[in-house]
């Protein structure tokens, strides 16, 4: 699946095992890219190491071993994508230490299935909420605002727009543990 310069090719589709790697690569996308944003402050610097972290997958995909962990392949890639972004970056006083980025990576594989049964709550419980109760909790994390930008541009209290906001939090709150206690009650 490379050339002979070690540059990504794309993949004989024909072949079984380069589909079921298309697959794998297109499937694990999203966690892959939460993976990288756990050990990386800034979601521009996640998007910029996931691009670096599929051109390594691609020009190593011969090298994956079919019927094996997809994720924790690609996820031991993109551990060191990270650390040669950081060492490129240099060292400023905000970064933290190769290895307690190492510890927290391997903290991250060892929980990705309760990150994901979390995940999958959030958007089942989001998708419970009540038409104004997602649109506020929407309008104050899909962006810049702030409790006081978001009172002004509704017109509100400050003080309730954060009682509403903390009413909601508890709802998805107390949602998300009753799905995460359903799921694991059907599991046993």
């Amino acid at each position: 699946m490379t050339s002979s310069t070690d540059q990504p090719v794309f993949p004989d589709t024909t072949s079984e095992q380069s589909r079921e790697f298309i697959s794998l690569f297109t499937r694990h996308q999203r966690r892959i890219y939460l993976y990288i944003l756990s050990m990386v402050p800034h979601p521009v610097e996640a998007e910029e190491i996931l691009q670096n972290t599929n051109l390594v997958i691609w020009k190593k995909a011969n090298q994956f071993e079919v019927g094996t962990n997809f994720f924790a392949w690609a996820c031991q890639i993109a551990h060191y994508e990270i650390l040669k972004f950081r060492k490129k970056r240099g060292r400023d006083k905000h970064q933290f230490s190769d290895e307690f980025v190492s510890q927290v990576a391997e903290a991250v594989k060892e929980n990705q299935d309760i990150f994901e049964l979390r995940r999958n709550a959030l958007t089942y419980c989001l998708g419970k909420l009540r038409k104004k109760d997602l649109e506020l909790i929407q309008r104050r994390y899909q962006g810049d605002h702030q409790g006081k930008d978001l009172a002004d541009e509704l017109g509100r209290p400050v003080n309730s727009v954060y009682q509403s906001l903390g009413r909601v939090r508890r709802t998805l709150f107390e949602c998300i543990n009753r799905y995460i206690s359903a799921e694991s009650y059907s599991h046993e």
